[in-house]
């Protein structure tokens, strides 16, 4: 019997429930025909032109990314302009997609679990728990055994695929670090959250100037943690193998693959 698109949403959405979404966020199902079968499905973070054309290349009948193309608000589809370009290359190729966003952020094995499991990390929890206290955004824990910022640093830049930007460090390489908070992605509005404040060092994506300026002199002066800053995508890359293995095991009938195309923005650095 044929998988369905209803059907592999219906499983999505069991795997990482839409009751999880952030108000602002827009994930489910974006575009497909659900009667239509799906044989072949591609995982990316993101749906841009290199993995769109990847799907469609590899005959793919679904390409399910973290990152919704329409989470915000588009007045048009156009052929012109690159939203647009992308649904008609997957509309025309019969390729669907999905998104699943912050509902895979918070779930057990979300986005931030993987990553602080692939670093080690043990007894996690929460940052900012739901009503559950099981799920929630972001995770904090323990390492068996301390270790010092910049031994954390490179074996953190070990685990990730390798982009541009690597990793950025505020603290001092030597300073002991213990107990560790995680949020892959975006991740400065969890800097004033007290699991991030009481930890060793936050590691997450995207830090902008302020609010990593502000953290870092509140260390300095009253305690707070160290920062790890790391490329957006390679965060939640991770996570990939983790939804692709959940979703064979609920979709035995269909080929789930993990796209390798890097899709940080950034291409180069120069070192001054």
């Amino acid at each position: 019997m044929s998988t369905t698109l209803e059907s592999v949403r219906r499983t999505v959405e069991e795997l990482w429930p839409l009751s999880g979404a952030e108000s602002w966020d827009a994930p489910g199902l974006l575009s497909g025909d659900p009667a239509a079968s799906v044989e072949r499905i591609l995982l990316a973070v993101d749906a841009v032109s290199a993995t769109v054309n990847e799907a469609v290349d590899r005959n793919m009948d679904l390409l399910l990314v973290h990152h919704p193309l329409l989470m915000r608000g588009v007045t048009s589809v156009a052929e012109d302009r690159y939203k647009g370009a992308l649904l008609a290359r997957l509309i025309r190729n019969d390729c669907a997609l999905i998104a699943a966003h912050t509902n895979a952020d918070v779930v057990a094995d979300g986005t931030s679990a993987v990553l602080a499991e692939r670093l080690g990390i043990q007894h996690l929890r929460p940052i900012v728990p739901a009503a559950d206290g099981s799920t929630g955004i972001g995770r904090v824990g323990v390492l068996p055994e301390p270790t010092t910022l910049g031994a954390l640093a490179r074996r953190l830049a070990d685990v990730l695929p390798p982009t541009a930007g690597g990793v950025l460090a505020s603290g001092d390489y030597q300073q002991p670090v213990t107990r560790i908070a995680v949020c892959g992605g975006a991740g400065d509005s969890l800097l004033g959250s007290e699991s991030v404040r009481d930890s060793d060092v936050y590691i997450t994506a995207d830090l902008r100037h302020h609010p990593a300026s502000e953290a870092r002199e509140q260390a300095l002066t009253g305690g707070g943690p160290a920062l790890l800053n790391v490329s957006h995508w390679a965060s939640e890359w991770l996570w990939l193998d983790t939804a692709a293995a959940q979703l064979r095991a609920a979709l035995p009938g269909a080929a789930v693959d993990v796209s390798e195309l890097r899709t940080d923005p950034w291409d180069f650095a120069i070192l001054q």
